[in-house]
């Protein structure tokens, strides 16, 4: 078997040896892959960060990922349909590109085309490990990356050839079949999986069927320099007909969740990601270079806007991009130093139709295609060159410092000419130019070998989306719309105590020039605006512990407040000092795991998940309660290589909400979540 590099022994011990507990606070040796790019032990990062590992994600079978998310402390994903979502990390629950989501380090999309959907462009029934940087990324990462860095990580080879097979099936016509394989040569230099993804869910409420394909497909390659090469090709076809955060009036809410307002809706993803990642090691360098190339397109008819912007739209976009790095380290101090530079164009294009829709009682039946009210082309070029230093002037001391410079340039050009009023307006031709300078601080410290503390200050910022600055609206102009500024300082604690680990975070972060949508609350129609600021702060608090030696408990909580500062959004209207809408003070997520040995090491698990209240509109008048769930998961291992397993969501048939607003022209409205729903399969493993 010929010698791998550090990064790859990483994260093949990340994806396939370790066995802890998902969403782990921290075990101290722990190694995470987002902070550098590359291999680093958590105790030598100064962020908050949470690791979810290969087994968890085998054994929770989840079918969708907000029922793995929130393993990690201050996390909350929500369901809007299918395997749709938005995300709230230190944010509150949104749709805004706040956030960075990565492959294997490769970003899904480009910044000028972010979508919150994200991860279900991504196969992750199948990854080899999930790790959530919270937090503005480091000044390795560039726009978006606000509220945190989501990183999935594909499974790398296996030394010998295995192959696996597990179907389930559900409530409301859920089907999944999962597949995958792969072999090394006998030299060791040659390794392959592939992953398939195959889903179906008639949905349970009306007109709600999903359909989704997804594959990868991996190549690990060690040449003979010693040198290696990581291929990952991964494809998503999605076809969904959507209620999404279709909401309901409470009377509905309560007494009929199945009806589907707008069933005319629907969503269609297409998603091809190629990279290949090239990394050649010596005992004190590293130089890693990443070619890739992306394809996405998403035909869509919004069911948010039916009532008063209905209409029909498809974005399409190809990417080509670099990564590339280059590691030195040099013996006084541990010091290194890594210098890089991101390369990405990405042209694309943008297509919209006003439709008239039919609507009979409160239900969309049917629409009408009327005339194209957007056609342009745009083009988004970014160019990022960063440095990174760390040294230990002491054993225990650990100091980062980094800085990274952001370039932007969208090229619009405008196929239907200016239209300066009504509700459709568009701007001329034009470039855009946005740069940026994101510096970041950091220190960790050793007060034990069991205990470790970390310090941070990090900025980041996020270059306004190709829709926000072109689509125009009714706005008097979005092409100068500023970029979000963020500031963020954050101060942890963690370390283990007795056979358990835990962690404690507290952040403080002000927001300038926040990009938001003011919704007029006579008529309901919507306006992009610089937010002025905002200021979001909180603490996070996870605990993992055994309490016997086939019982674990495991505990993630946040409690925080985001609020607006300062926004004056229109003539009489000041929401400075409220707080923001859909930002739930409280998160948690506990789990009792059980591994009796009648499982033959199986596990039964119980989990609560709350969500607290949180206000409906920024006028802070209208409140959602909030909610507690159970679920209850269970594997049973009938021989080494089968397996069945099962769970049932939302024990207590509970009614609550996965998105909530109030205005005066629509007045409290609220989109159902799933009812209790049983689950259940078997897989079949052959090594």
């Amino acid at each position: 078997m010929r010698r791998l590099s550090k990064p790859t022994v990483a994260l093949i011990t990340l994806a396939l040896a370790h066995t802890g507990r998902a969403a782990e606070p921290v075990t101290l040796d722990e190694v995470t892959v987002t902070g550098t790019r590359e291999a680093q032990a958590i105790a030598e990062t100064p962020a908050s960060v949470g690791v979810i590992i290969t087994k968890d994600i085998d054994e929770l079978k989840a079918s969708h990922p907000s029922e793995i998310m929130g393993t990690v402390p201050g996390v909350h994903v929500n369901v809007t349909g299918g395997e749709g979502h938005m995300t709230a990390i230190r944010q509150p629950i949104t749709t805004a590109p706040v956030y960075l989501f990565l492959e294997d380090g490769v970003p899904t999309r480009s910044t000028g085309f972010f979508n919150h959907n994200a991860l279900y462009e991504i196969n992750l029934p199948q990854a080899g490990g999930i790790e959530v940087t919270k937090g503005p990324g480091s000044a390795l990462y560039g726009s978006d990356a606000i509220g945190g860095v989501i990183n999935v990580l594909t499974r790398p080879a296996p030394l010998q050839p295995e192959a696996e097979v597990s179907a389930e099936a559900g409530g409301h016509g859920w089907r999944r079949l999962l597949l995958s394989g792969g072999d090394s040569d006998s030299t060791g230099t040659d390794g392959y999986r592939g992953d398939l993804n195959l889903t179906h869910t008639d949905g349970w409420r009306d007109t709600t069927d999903y359909d989704r394909q997804s594959a990868t497909l991996r190549w690990d390659r060690f040449l003979d320099s010693g040198a290696a090469l990581k291929t990952v090709i991964s494809a998503a076809n999605i076809d969904q007909q959507t209620a999404g955060t279709s909401r309901l009036s409470k009377q509905d809410y309560l007494h009929n969740p199945t009806l589907n307002y707008t069933p005319v809706s629907f969503r269609e993803v297409e998603a091809l990601r190629i990279s290949t990642a090239y990394e050649d090691e010596t005992q004190d360098s590293l130089l890693s270079l990443t070619p890739y190339v992306r394809y996405n397109r998403m035909e869509i008819l919004p069911n948010w806007s039916l009532s008063y912007d209905p209409q029909r739209y498809t974005t399409e976009n190809t990417s080509v991009g670099l990564l590339s790095k280059y590691r030195r380290d040099f013996a006084p101090r541990r010091s290194r130093m890594i210098v890089g530079l991101d390369l990405d164009y990405s042209p694309g294009s943008y297509q919209e139709n006003a439709i008239d829709p039919t609507r009979v009682g409160a239900i969309y039946v049917s629409y009408t295609e009327l005339a194209r009210t957007y056609d342009y082309d745009i083009s988004f070029t970014s160019v990022s060159p960063y440095v990174h230093l760390e040294t230990s002037p002491t054993e225990k001391l650990r100091l980062q410092a980094g800085l990274r410079f952001d370039y932007m340039h969208y090229d619009y050009d405008n196929h239907l000419g200016v239209q300066s009023s009504g509700a459709h307006r568009r701007p001329a031709s034009t470039d855009v130019d946005f740069d940026h300078i994101s510096p970041k601080l950091g220190l960790t410290y050793a007060l034990s070998e069991r205990l470790n503390t970390f310090a941070a200050y990090r900025n980041s910022f996020r270059a306004p989306s190709q829709s926000q600055l072109f689509r125009q609206g009714q706005a008097e102009n979005t092409v100068g719309l500023k970029p979000v500024d963020a500031h963020s300082y954050e101060i942890g604690l963690r370390g283990q105590a007795g056979p358990g680990s835990y962690e404690v975070s507290l952040y403080y972060m002000r927001v300038e020039d926040d990009i938001v949508s003011f919704r007029n609350t006579v008529d309901g129609t919507r306006e992009t605006q610089n937010a002025g600021e905002t200021l979001h702060r909180g603490i996070e608090i996870g605990l993992e512990t055994p309490l016997t030696a086939s019982v674990q408990l495991d505990i993630a909580y946040s409690y925080a407040k985001h609020s607006y500062e300062e926004w004056r959004p229109a003539t009489g209207t000041n929401y400075g000092g409220n707080e923001i809408n859909s930002a739930p003070r409280q998160i948690g997520d506990v789990r009792l795991s059980w591994r009796p040995a009648l499982l033959k090491g199986g596990r039964l698990e119980l989990n609560w998940e709350h969500l607290g209240d949180y206000w409906l509109d920024d006028e802070n008048t209208h409140r959602y309660d909030g909610h507690d769930l159970y679920h209850l998961r269970a594997n049973y291992k009938v021989t080494t290589q089968l397996e069945l397993f099962g769970r049932l969501e939302n024990l207590t048939d509970e009614r609550y909400a996965t998105g909530a607003s109030y205005s005066q022209f629509r007045g409290e409205e609220f989109a159902p979540g799933l009812p209790r729903t049983f689950y259940a399969g078997v897989s079949y493993h052959w090594r």
